[in-house]
């Protein structure tokens, strides 16, 4: 196995991969500055409280809805400037998705860590853009790759010298509209010598099965997250919600955010208990 690299997002409380269980979490997509900044320092609070590394996630742009009519959000220069506004008032560290090269130098003003979508989890020149900007580069594995492929995408990040790159799975495609993981993969994946993230909730995504907007099993997001920390993943991703039902995008894999400080608590027990 190769040496696990740990991945500084904060100096020195936010470090992924050093032995601690780290949370991503926020809302799938930017509504606006108030309820951004307002579920950012819920988070907060619970992740201090339990003394988890916290990064705080929000989507400016959703570029790859299901339907051409579905909310995408502000828009990536307007939010952006959210993001990074949430990240001076709530002094937490902050991630979003990049979906093209444009939008690389932008972001990497804004953000202290960088997403790549799962969908652009083989795009090069994306990859290598990323990479070049110096900051952590969290690539979701595409539901379409083998565990073992992601050393493909991790090397087109490490290409550029920026060794501090996390992997995310959220699941590999399983028939039509569904999503299965194979938690033989996180352990795979691991052994590529990256920090690995287990996101709870698009994995519990039913992509396409809501009539023109993907569905969810959110029901199952729980269970799965304290699987993969029994795994030993080296954080979780969670996308949250004061009211799942009326966000404007992945509401039925959301977990409601009143639920989210039990959880985590869970998640932490697991944790300290296969770590002993």
């Amino acid at each position: 196995m190769a040496r696990m690299t740990e991945v500084m997002v904060r100096e020195p409380d936010c470090v992924i991969g050093n032995g601690r269980l780290a949370i991503i979490a926020g809302p799938c997509l930017v509504e606006d500055f108030e309820t951004t900044a307002a579920i950012a320092d819920q988070l907060a609070e619970i992740c201090e409280r339990l003394q988890l590394p916290f990064v705080f996630k929000a989507s400016y742009d959703k570029a790859n809805r299901t339907s051409v009519t579905s909310e995408r959000g502000p828009g990536w220069q307007k939010g952006l400037e959210i993001i990074a506004r949430v990240r001076d008032r709530v002094g937490v560290p902050v991630l979003s998705d990049v979906h093209e090269t444009i939008q690389v130098p932008l972001a990497a003003q804004a953000l202290d860590m960088v997403q790549v979508p799962a969908f652009l989890s083989r795009q090069t020149d994306l990859l290598v853009a990323v990479g070049e900007t110096g900051l952590p580069v969290n690539i979701k594995k595409g539901q379409f790759l083998a565990p073992e492929d992601m050393e493909h995408s991790i090397r087109k990040v490490t290409s550029t010298g920026n060794q501090m790159v996390t992997v995310t799975e959220r699941g590999t495609t399983f028939g039509y509209h569904n999503l299965v993981v194979d938690m033989r993969g996180l352990q795979i994946m691991r052994e590529l010598g990256k920090p690995v993230i287990f996101d709870a909730t698009h994995s519990v995504q039913l992509p396409g099965g809501g009539c023109g907007a993907s569905s969810g099993q959110r029901q199952f997001a729980s269970g799965l997250a304290r699987a993969a920390v029994a795994m030993g993943v080296d954080g979780v991703f969670l996308e949250v919600h004061p009211e799942p039902e009326k966000a404007p995008c992945d509401g039925p894999n959301m977990i409601p955010l009143a639920e989210v400080e039990e959880l985590l608590a869970q998640l932490l027990r697991v944790h300290r208990a296969v770590s002993v």
